[in-house]
């Protein structure tokens, strides 16, 4: 049983481009397309795939509302694709808020130079996030595999939680995939009088991270910026890594500084929560909780065990309110997680232990 992808665009040279894409892989099948929001409404209803990919600007009914009627109708997993363009941030960090699990560049070329890469980047990506919406045992045979993979042998602590209460010096959350709408939620229930410096490293091109920081600081109580290099880290204020960059934290004179830097050409993730983590652990030592929340891939794990090795605390999200369960658990797998909390519970628990 392959996962069955809606198509929606209005191009007609996209959307065959995509299905080609999709049929080419044998654990996907293209069942339909829509050329606008309001037929992707319709056909959601009548075809019931398991999977929608979504493009934003279209007439009739544009993707965002389009995203809101079928989450509000009939929820499943959304890919959108989006332009790498400040309007295009805004627009598709709406989208991710409405209930879209992720997004795409529209461009193939600015998912990777390969273009066969791309187009496995592509389908592992729609075959990931499908089994969002499918029960295991329902799941196809590659998106079982992909579940295994991703999913912790450890689903609770594998050491006592420690309750530490105070002593800390730094905040970091560390997220990828369903990050923008979970880094909101817990950001926004901190006060502004929140006593410890954030650090936030969010997987997010380069083009989207000044949209994201500038919603977070609306709607914050704590402030939030695009980190900068020389930053200064301030109680009550929240940093986030620019996208394509790396941030590292040092001291200047007694002073904690935050650096960014170019990201190493090899390097996987820009930025990094694993070189973030490995960072502070360096010049915190164990006065850091960190906190890795939804997303793919592993990204964090090392970093989390050079934090632990200082004696800092490491927390992760629990799978049931994760989007996708693959840095928390990997950070569970590893016996790392000093907590594992649902996303509801996360700045409750923040605020306890500060």
């Amino acid at each position: 049983m392959a996962v069955r992808v809606l198509v929606v665009d209005d191009s007609s040279f996209f959307r065959r481009r995509l299905t080609a894409i999709f049929n080419s892989d044998t654990h996907l099948e293209v069942i339909g397309a829509a050329v606008n929001g309001l037929e992707a409404v319709e056909l959601v209803k009548k075809l019931k795939p398991d999977v929608v990919t979504m493009d934003i600007e279209m007439p009739v009914m544009d993707g965002i509302t389009a995203v809101k009627r079928i989450m509000q109708s009939n929820p499943l997993p959304i890919l959108m694709f989006s332009s790498l363009t400040t309007d295009g941030a805004q627009a598709t960090l709406d989208a991710l808020e409405a209930g879209a699990v992720d997004f795409l560049p529209k461009r193939m070329e600015d998912i990777s130079q390969d273009r066969d890469a791309a187009k496995r980047q592509l389908c592992a990506r729609v075959r990931l996030i499908s089994a969002r919406g499918l029960k295991k045992s329902d799941a196809p045979a590659a998106v079982r595999s992909a579940i295994k993979k991703i999913e912790p042998a450890i689903l609770k602590p594998s050491a006592p939680i420690k309750n530490r209460r105070g002593g800390y010096r730094l905040l970091i959350l560390g997220t990828s995939t369903g990050g923008p709408v979970a880094l909101q939620k817990v950001l926004t229930s901190l006060p502004a009088t929140f006593p410890l410096p954030i650090l936030l490293v969010q997987h997010m091109p380069a083009s989207f991270t000044p949209a994201f920081a500038e919603r977070l600081n609306k709607l914050s109580g704590v402030s939030i910026k695009e980190a900068c290099d020389g930053d200064h880290l301030q109680k009550g204020w929240a940093y986030l890594a620019p996208g394509g960059k790396q941030m590292l934290v040092e001291d200047q004179r007694g002073a904690k500084v935050i650096r960014v830097i170019e990201s190493p050409a090899d390097q996987t993730y820009k930025p990094s929560v694993d070189i973030t983590f490995g960072s502070a652990a360096k010049l915190f030592a164990s006065d850091v909780l960190a906190v890795v929340m939804t997303g793919m891939g592993a990204d964090g794990r090392e970093g989390a065990k050079m934090l632990k090795n200082k004696g800092s605390t490491v927390w992760a999200q629990d799978k049931e309110t994760s989007v996708i369960y693959g840095m928390p658990a990997a950070i569970a797998e590893a016996g790392l997680a000093d907590n594992i909390l649902p996303l509801d519970a996360i700045a409750s628990a923040l605020m306890d232990s500060v």
